[in-house]
């Protein structure tokens, strides 16, 4: 077997199986990196171990009588914090996945699996552990800890930080200036009150392309947590993502934040969805919070991408936004749902320039102009984005953003553009001689 690391892992199996419990201790053996300091068959007896041993990491069958695999998991996650925990189940139902994740494991291994994936999974977590801050250990229980046992220092999450207070918001007219050193980036919220409307196309573009400027530090969040498509756009992937900084008290391990994001090669940090839509029930309202006004305090700009339903997590990213750029396109349902969203923005009290209308995918042949739109929606249209089916189409199959492989495109101009109004300071890449693009659209 293939060893990732010198130093031991330290691991106790739970299982009231005896025969799985043998079975386990078999497959182990074989990796030289992975060690069982003890076993046990009971959720209670499992909790001692945890005080006890303080192992790298618990492998814990969910199903036990008396105390099961989800109580001890909360358990051990309260008394020590520091323990990761690895769940396994012969479900593999939604519905346990989540509560296990909530009570604080960090894996859900599906039985049977092969030993390469239980190798695999307690490898990833211990990993993870290791990028996490570490404090003091808390008091021991009354049980004494053996001399042979591992020493472990437990992680204690940090309190939860206070939101700043949102930076001024820019009118229309007088484009938003680049934050200073020292001060609180901008929060870009991109929403649309339509569906295919092209949110996670503009969101991962307008980020790279605010970029331009190496000294700008620019995050990029996906904030459709069940569905998000940033990872696929940017042919990104990572076991890091949203639901690993999630508690389930509600808190947000602060200090790993960044460190949990993923590097693109344009030089933005991204934040992933999680890699399945059950897991997004991990982050409420309060956490997304907690994380973006984290990300204010490392970043120039956070661009969000949002979900096009007005949920607990958009309304909150959208009230956190210091600017909302609203995507609409030419279609009659997208216009009237846009106007729609105008309406609702105003009861949420939002002030007008807080919210920036961007036409996308817009198409002379369409017969309807940015003129017409405006007429329609009584709000000016603040940027065009021109319709670009190839750049675009290229550019998700190769998961390649067009403002970085084809510079020249009528989309990367446009985006280029849009760039040049948020922030003034940032220079638009020469236009190509001919032919003159329309790239954008201001009363």
């Amino acid at each position: 077997m293939t060893t990732v690391q010198t130093e031991k892992i330290h691991v106790v199996v739970v299982d009231d199986n005896k025969d799985t419990l043998s079975n386990l201790k078999k497959l182990l053996s074989l990796e030289k990196d992975i060690e069982i300091v003890a076993t046990a068959s009971s959720g209670e007896e499992a909790v001692n171990l945890a005080v006890q041993y303080r192992p790298d990491v618990m492998l814990m069958d969910i199903n036990m009588p008396g105390m099961d695999g989800i109580a001890a998991s909360e358990a051990i996650h309260a008394r020590v914090p520091g323990v990761e925990i690895v769940i396994m189940s012969v479900q593999a139902e939604a519905d346990y996945l989540k509560r296990a994740m909530l009570a604080g494991a960090r894996e859900f291994l599906v039985k049977p699996f092969s030993s390469d994936d239980l190798a695999s999974a307690l490898r990833k977590v211990y990993k993870r552990s290791l990028t996490r801050p570490s404090a003091a250990a808390p008091a021991p229980s009354p049980v004494a800890t053996p001399a042979a046992a591992p020493a472990r220092s437990a992680v204690v999450k940090p309190p939860p930080v206070a939101e700043p207070e949102p930076a001024a918001v820019s009118a229309p007219s007088v484009p938003a200036a680049p934050p200073a050193s020292g001060k609180a980036g901008k929060v870009l919220a991109i929403f649309s009150a339509n569906g295919g409307v092209g949110r996670s196309t503009i969101a991962v573009n307008l980020a790279i392309a605010l970029r331009q400027d190496p000294r700008t530090k620019v995050a990029l969040v996906d904030g459709s947590l069940r569905f998000g498509d940033v990872g696929v756009l940017l042919n990104l992937s990572s076991d890091r993502t949203i639901a690993d900084v999630a508690s389930s008290d509600g808190s947000v391990d602060t200090e790993i934040l960044v460190d949990f994001m993923s590097s693109h090669s344009s030089g933005i940090k991204v934040l992933l969805a999680p890699p399945r839509p059950e897991l997004a029930d991990l982050v409420n309202g309060k956490i997304m919070r907690l994380i973006l006004a984290t990300l204010r305090n490392h970043f120039d700009y956070i661009v969000v991408d949002t979900f096009s339903s007005l949920d607990e997590i958009t309304l909150t990213i959208l009230d956190a936004a210091d600017q909302i750029l609203l995507l609409t396109t030419s279609e009659i349902p997208s216009i009237k749902n846009t106007r729609l969203f105008f309406e609702v923005a105003e009861e949420l009290k939002y002030a007008s320039e807080k919210t920036l209308l961007v036409l996308n995918k817009a198409d002379p042949k369409s017969g309807v102009s940015p003129k017409d739109i405006q007429l329609s929606i009584k709000r000016p249209v603040y940027a065009v984005i021109d319709r670009d089916d190839r750049a675009t189409t290229q550019a998700v199959q190769s998961g390649q953003p067009f403002v970085m492989t084809q510079k020249t495109s009528p989309a990367s101009l446009s985006v280029f553009k849009l760039v040049s109004l948020l922030v003034p300071s940032q220079a638009e890449p020469r236009k190509p001689e001919t032919p003159a693009h329309r790239i954008g659209f201001r009363r």
